[in-house]
């Protein structure tokens, strides 16, 4: 605005414009407005049509003035408007080639002269500058004009004075026109205006870039002569130029350090060194030397991103040279150092420059080379890198096969002198006269360990299946078997020699890394070059159909039949052997029955017998047993299918293999295995079918809450050092992202572990203490007097000071006598601790089981929804939900409570597949509805009631049924549809009871004050049995008035409306009938609006208001039928409301009134504005009213103090006098004086502006409104 202001003042004096076509055209005056617009979009719009405009009417005015707007636009205020003008500038140059760029220079320049523009506006003026050239460069005709390019680079160099304002943007500007202009323009025109820019190189990154630049472009014009002419050097990257160099990078690291990005600065002089053969000068002495010098901050960010950045230039030589040296040693410490939340992080910067070379290049060996050099950069053996670092997703298969052989060989034989091991000051010093609390070897194995598994478990990894194979044999021989002396040549992994034995704890790491890999070959989808067996998609199959968990037991039988070459680390027993034989055996019988026809069945038994086998080796004496029962449960399976009829006697005396198998798979689900649960809750699915009354109890015992402490009983925790067994199975349960975890903090903890364990030490030691003193065990008080009076060292009352007389043979006795007393407390008071502390272990250990025990209730519901059995789920889930609302608030209750709701809610109540052969058990399910209708009204939640409520709709759902199949034969086409919604059909429930049942519910709602049911439950009673509906209608009726509240009896109303308003019910009622239900409602409605006196609570005008749509149903319905009901006393009692109860201009209760009141004839009146009577308005002392000062705010004379009467007199005088119009809006603040509360006026004079000690005034102009408003009324 500042810059058209000044325009105007200066272009006053100038004869005035003729308006033409400027004035009356307005869309062309709006493109240039649409150009200072924020909206992007809109400015390349503008710019768009601008152009075409301007091509189009072609006149010479317009083009002059589109020119002079646009430049003047340079320098707007607005920065967004800055670029708009700028890029219409140089589209416009760019259009009309016959206007000259040296004319818009001219302009440019006369235009914003920073010597001649204001103080104040020389920010615009050098942006106008700047945005001017940037016109002109972005024409593309530059070229052709060199005087305009000369012209330009002289302005830039000007404006490169005014950093503060344009930072680096004219060097930029510079160096882009350099880029685009010919060899020949640069040396005849703009090597002479440039020297002394290119002369003084060394003195800025900026100046430095365009000597770089032009060196690039133009290497004919700086030969090495002219270089020396110019630098004093032939070259720029020599020994004496490295400090200045040096020097230039610290600057432009600086200068970038808010944008966190490389300088294209360091990006050229790395590519200029390649050029110059000089990389290992400019990279030892420049920025190992140099850069490294200065603490860590921006120099070495620069550094850490020119080496990222330098990946795809150098040769494989050079690449092992810069990734084994000092930078890279830094980067390590870097990234050790800021895992703290608050530091800077540049890893993932480094992540992304690897990534984008791993893509770029082809190259196998640069790949391994890059790869293998960064998981050599280790902190204490640990390597930096994550160990599931996702850019190994883009190696090349060879280059991925040689690095896992470069993993493995060092798991096997850890060369430490080839890593690049380092450690942080603050470690160092921790480590002086302190032992590792964890090997630098078994660090780096348990790395590798789960980089291995990384690779597999990432899909995107382009890897062959031999390979993953390879990978998962490895990890599963060293973490169960060794070998011997001797080596065969059929197992690989023997001739691999361990220079360093495996410890139990890295053998632990490849346990669980074993069964996570087995999670992973699970899922792992076929590889794109691989023949399928069917197109179908498969999982946890490899090309010819077998499973990788059975290549891997094959693998483990191999293992087994090799002593001489092999030995286990916990060998079989016989009777274990002779388990895992069996295993086989049924395997092998499996398979042989899926050859003749596949089934989910008899896969989902082998991957259960295969995994259960692989188990054995972690758990062999847990899991024996499950084995045996396993195999005998299979075989009893098989043989009641072949011989069905042979079978009574042996039910009797054993249970059925259904049942086994089911106590089969709650043992195997309490192994904290997410592998075991899957393969779990497979078989489960394909023995549903068979599932029998006393399986699905079993299940649903260890469900029960009432049998919570009868499974805690079974429960046992052992303890492990610091470890129950409920952590280690857990360990076993996530691997996968445990060992996440601990890649990512990169074993962080050993830096602070000693730390952490005395503070740790100190807490629990002042738990104890408050243990002792804020519980006193009344024994350990008398044990300790006892102590006290053995020693004579009980002070009594006659004398006090009895430890004086005590030697120090007896004192030395008292000292020992309370240690062996205190101590022993002290193992009570931990003992008891302990005890808390494995109970919580234990419920937490009971309540994970419990949630994966809902997984096979989930998969039952899901796939036998039609069985009578569902029916036994419906009284357990609710007590489990009822007791769940009530028990503890943590996580884990939550989420068990969650999940038995939506199982409960979403797939029993509301599956669109129910039981349909329940005719046999009608008493049985009108007693279980007649059980949960009773529960329902006792309860004092209502979120438990709707549970309650939801499964009493279910039971009558499944007793309704489904149509007679006799029925559906004889529809025909057209009636099939009606007969299926047929609202009169009810199936085998007993109505009347049932209906007795919701009655006394609905009752129960309406007359008890704190209920838990809610209107919405019998909503969904009356939409989805109408039949219902139609014998609670009376009821429903009746509580429109008799309503224990008018909470209730609006509530009333709305299930009114609802029944009415639903075409079943209005066809299952006759005309009669009908007409009745009608007369009825609108007696009662009459009596409703007759009880109402005031509708000023909130609760009654929300009865109002439901009433109110209620009876417009009703008398429209009435209308529209015809109907023979006397609507005259609705009529009276509607019209009388009026005078009683205050309506507003607008609001529902008022439209929907009005609404009712139309079906009668009786219109809304319009109100007509009137002016009020004065009189009226004095007598009535209405409210005050708006612009109008109240009575304590007016002045009045100081010299003529007025008494209360005369006050009161002068107020009422003052009246109309007020009305007629506004008091001055301006008044003397000087004489501005304000009554008294009580309309007396102030016997003194006031200050003429209120003192700081009076911060009670305000205080007192309330009570004075409140008072006068008190008199009023």
């Amino acid at each position: 605005m500042s810059v058209e202001m000044v325009e105007v003042s200066v272009r006053s004096a100038e004869p005035l414009r003729p308006a033409g076509i400027l004035q009356q055209n307005r869309v062309f005056l709006d493109f240039f407005w649409d150009l200072a617009k924020p909206d992007q979009e809109v400015r390349l719009k503008a710019v768009e049509n601008l152009i075409q405009y301007l091509k189009t009417e072609n006149k010479a005015d317009e083009l002059e003035y589109t020119f002079k707007r646009l430049v003047d636009g340079l320098a707007h205020t607005r920065e967004t408007a800055r670029p708009g003008f700028s890029l219409a500038l140089g589209q416009v140059l760019s259009a009309f080639e016959d206007v000259s760029l040296q004319s818009i220079l001219d302009r440019i320049n006369e235009k914003h002269n920073l010597q001649a523009v204001k103080k104040k506006l020389a920010r615009n003026a050098m942006f106008g500058n700047l945005f001017g050239v940037l016109a002109l460069h972005q024409s593309g005709r530059l070229v052709k004009e060199p005087q305009v390019v000369l012209g330009c680079v002289q302005l830039l160099q000007t404006l490169t004075q005014h950093k503060q304002h344009l930072k680096d943007l004219p060097s930029k500007t510079m160096t882009d026109i350099l880029t685009e202009i010919p060899e020949e323009v640069f040396e005849e025109v703009l090597l002479g205006a440039l020297q002394a820019d290119l002369a003084s190189a060394f003195r800025t990154p900026e100046q430095l870039q365009l000597l770089l630049v032009a060196l690039h472009r133009f290497p004919q014009a700086l030969k090495p002569k002219k270089l020396k002419k110019l630098l004093g050097s032939s070259t720029i990257i020599n020994a004496d130029n490295i400090p200045k160099l040096v020097e230039v990078l610290k600057m432009a690291a600086r200068s970038v350090k808010k944008e966190l990005v490389l300088p294209s600065v360091a990006v050229d002089l790395l590519k200029l060194s390649l050029k110059e053969d000089s990389f290992q000068l400019f990279w030892n002495k420049a920025i190992t030397e140099g850069m490294f010098k200065e603490p860590s901050g921006p120099t070495h960010y620069l550094s850490f991103r020119l080496l990222g950045s330098a990946l795809p230039l150098l040769s494989l030589s050079q690449l092992k040279e810069v990734l084994s040296g000092e930078v890279m040693m830094h980067y390590g410490e870097h990234v050790v150092s800021a895992q703290k939340p608050d530091r800077f992080k540049l890893a993932p910067e480094m992540d992304a420059y690897v990534s984008d070379f791993l893509q770029g290049c082809r190259d196998p060996d640069k790949q391994l080379a890059v790869v293998v050099s960064f998981s050599s950069l280790t902190n204490n053996g640990y390597p930096v890198v994550p160990s599931v670092w996702r850019v190994v997703q883009h190696l090349e298969p060879s280059a991925l096969q040689s690095y896992v052989k470069w993993l493995k060989g060092m798991f096997l034989q850890p060369q430490t002198d080839l890593l690049l091991d380092f450690s942080t000051r603050k470690q160092k010093d921790k480590q002086e006269g302190k032992e590792q609390k964890e090997s630098p070897i078994f660090r780096l194995r348990k790395w590798i360990i789960s980089r291995l598994a990384s690779i597999i478990d990432n899909h995107q990894v382009k890897k062959q299946e031999d390979l993953s194979m390879d990978v998962a044999r490895f990890v599963f021989f060293h973490a169960f078997f060794s070998t011997k002396k001797a080596a065969t040549s059929d197992i690989a992994e023997t001739s691999g020699k361990l220079s360093v034995p495996l410890d139990d704890k890295t053998r632990g790491v490849l346990v669980n890394s074993f069964f996570g890999l087995l999670m992973s070959m699970h899922h792992m989808p076929l590889s794109d070059d691989s023949t399928a067996v069917s197109q179908k998609r498969s999982l946890g199959v490899t090309s010819d159909g077998t499973m990788w968990i059975y290549h891997l037991v094959q693998y483990a039988q191999l293992l087994l039949g090799h002593p001489k070459h092999v030995q286990s680390i916990q060998p079989f027993s016989a009777e274990q052997k002779q388990a895992w034989d069996g295993m086989l055996v049924s395997v092998a019988n499996l398979k042989k029955k899926a050859k003749k026809g596949a089934t989910a069945e008899s896969g989902a038994f082998q991957q259960l017998f295969l995994l259960v086998g692989m188990h054995l080796f972690k758990a062999p004496d847990e899991l024996l047993d499950i084995m045996k029962d396993l195999q005998s449960c299979m075989d009893k399976a098989q043989e009641k299918k072949a011989k069905k009829k042979k079978k009574q006697e042996q039910e009797e005396e054993e249970p059925e293999w259904v049942e086994v198998m089911v106590d089969i798979l709650l043992s195997l689900l309490s192994q904290q295995s997410r592998h075991i649960r899957q393969v779990c809750r497979t078989v489960f699915s394909s023995i549903c079918p068979h599932v029998t009354a006393a399986a699905l109890t079993a299940i649903l015992d260890v469900l029960d809450p009432d049998k919570e402490d009868e499974e805690d009983g079974a429960v046992v925790v052992t303890d492990d050092g610091d470890k129950t067994q409920k952590k280690n199975l857990k360990d076993d349960d996530d691997e996968e992202q445990d060992e996440d975890m601990e890649d990512d903090e990169f074993d962080n903890s050993d830096n602070d572990s000693g730390e952490e364990e005395a503070m740790e030490e100190n807490e629990e030691e002042e738990e104890d203490e408050e243990m002792e003193e804020g519980e006193v065990d009344q024994n350990f008080r008398l044990e300790l007097m006892k102590v006290l009076q053995q020693q004579n060292a009980l002070a009594t009352e006659e004398d006090a000071s009895s430890d004086e007389d005590l030697d120090d043979e007896a004192m030395m006795k008292l000292d020992k006598s309370l240690s062996a007393l205190f101590s022993e407390q002290k193992k009570k008071v931990q003992a008891k601790k302990d005890e808390k502390t494995k109970l919580q272990k234990e419920r937490v250990l009971v309540r994970d089981f419990k949630i994966k025990v809902l997984d096979l209730v989930e998969v039952f519901v899901a796939r036998q929804a039609g069985s009578p059995l569902i029916l036994g789920l419906v009284e357990p889930l609710l007590n489990i939900i009822d007791r769940g609302m009530s028990s503890g608030s943590d996580q884990q209750e939550q989420d068990f409570l969650r999940r038995a709701a939506d199982i409960f809610r979403n797939h029993l109540c509301r599956s669109k597949v129910y039981c349909r052969t329940a005719g046999d058990r009608q008493g049985e399910l009108h007693d279980l509805l007649d059980k949960l209708m009773s529960k329902a009204q006792k309860l004092s939640d209502s979120s438990v009631c709707l549970y309650y409520f939801s499964a009493s709709l279910y039971v009558v759902k499944v007793l309704r049924g489904a149509l007679p199949a006799e029925t559906k034969e004889e529809l025909t086409a057209d009636g099939a549809a009606a007969a299926v919604n047929d609202p009169k059909f009810m199936g085998n429930v007993d109505v009347d009871r049932v209906s007795r049942l919701f009655r006394e519910a609905l009752i129960s709602f309406m007359s008890r004050r704190k209920s838990p049911l809610t209107s919405q439950m019998f909503s969904d009673l009356f939409t989805r049995f109408p039949v219902l509906c139609v014998n609670l209608l009376d009821t429903a009726v009746q509580h429109i008035t008799s309503g224990v509240r008018e909470h209730q009896q609006g509530q009333a109303c709305v299930l009114v409306l609802r029944a009415m308003q639903s075409r079943d019910v209005q066809q299952l009622l006759s005309s009669d009938e009908w007409t009745q239900l009608c007369e009825k409602v609108s007696k009662q409605l009459g009596l409703s609006l007759g009880q109402v006196d005031q509708a000023e609570s909130k609760v009654v005008k929300e009865k109002m208001v439901k009433t109110l749509e209620l009876c417009q149903f009703v008398v429209k319905n009435i209308h529209q039928q015809k109907l023979s009901v006397d609507l005259e006393p609705l009529k009276k009692i509607l019209q009388s409301l009026t005078s009683h109860v205050t309506f507003k201009k607008t609001g529902k209760l008022e439209d929907t009134y009005w609404a009712v009141m139309k079906h009668f004839g009786v219109m809304k009146p319009k109100v007509e504005k009137a002016k009020p009577d004065k009189d009226s308005e004095q007598e009535a002392a209405p409210k005050k009213k708006k612009g109008f000062l109240p009575e304590t705010k007016k002045r009045i004379k100081r010299n003529k103090p007025v008494l209360e009467p005369a006050a009161d007199k002068l107020a009422s005088t003052n009246k109309p006098g007020e009305q007629k119009g506004h008091p001055k809006k301006k008044q003397d603040k000087k004489t501005k004086q304000k009554r008294p509360a009580d309309g007396a006026a102030a016997s003194q004079s006031n200050p003429a502006k209120k003192s700081k000690t009076q911060p009670d005034s305000k205080k007192k102009k309330k009570k004075a409104k409140q008072k006068k408003g008190g008199e009023q009324r």
